[in-house]
């Protein structure tokens, strides 16, 4: 199903592809690195392979896709992430942010809701050697085993900040997550400060798909909406 290999036509279509991010606004050095290392390819299926370094979201199957580049470079570039942080990440998907996030020399741990698309993706990381720590389950509780968490970044669109996440995150430490129902989200910075009083910063127009679960949207009611 997958190709994994990494030929140099792919890497030139790599660079060519950090070409468009920088005439988008793209500018953070290290971000633009670890998006020219990771292999977004890989995590397409084959129909969609001479299409892979466009900058554009493609679907994975389930309803889900793989998020278009640079919503993966805007993420990660608001997320603030610095080597050793531990790094929730609430949807796994197809693993194409994660793997930004490790490259980035960060320490994530990555919930994914959907069975398929956990068993399908986690699998094709570990065979790739990305070391991430995965659980299937429901994102919009966070995972308090391994609280608290340096950063935490939602790559679904959720009704609200959950409490959960808030709770989870550690002193000096940013949640990026897009709130909202279909193309009224928006993405959200959320700080919190070495007291824990909260801030939260407008970073612009968002467009996921929904969070699901007890804190997110019941799947129904979003796309009735």
């Amino acid at each position: 199903m997958f190709v994994i290999e990494d030929t140099y036509r792919q890497q030139g279509l790599r660079r060519g592809l950090l070409r468009i991010l920088k005439e988008k606004g793209i500018d953070n050095p290290e971000v633009l690195g670890a998006i020219g290392k990771v292999p977004r390819h890989v995590f397409l299926e084959r129909a969609f392979l001479e299409h892979a370094y466009d900058d554009k979201a493609f679907p994975i199957g389930e309803g889900q896709t793989i998020s278009q580049p640079y919503t993966v470079a805007r993420q990660s570039i608001l997320l603030e992430v610095q080597k050793g942080h531990k790094v929730l990440e609430i949807g796994t998907g197809s693993g194409y942010q994660c793997c930004v996030l490790l490259t980035l020399g960060a320490k994530v741990f990555s919930i994914e809701y959907n069975q398929n698309l956990f068993r399908t993706y986690t699998n094709l990381l570990q065979r790739m050697g990305y070391n991430a720590t995965f659980r299937c389950g429901d994102g919009s509780l966070g995972w308090p085993t391994y609280a608290p968490f340096d950063r935490i970044l939602v790559t679904a669109g959720a009704p609200a900040v959950p409490d959960a996440l808030i709770a989870q995150l550690a002193p000096n430490g940013i949640i990026v997550i897009p709130v909202g129902a279909d193309r009224q989200q928006r993405m959200l910075r959320i700080r919190k400060d070495a007291h824990g009083n909260i801030t939260s910063e407008d970073c612009g127009e968002a467009a996921f798909v929904p969070l699901l679960g007890e804190n997110g949207w019941d799947k129904t009611s979003f796309f009735n909406r």
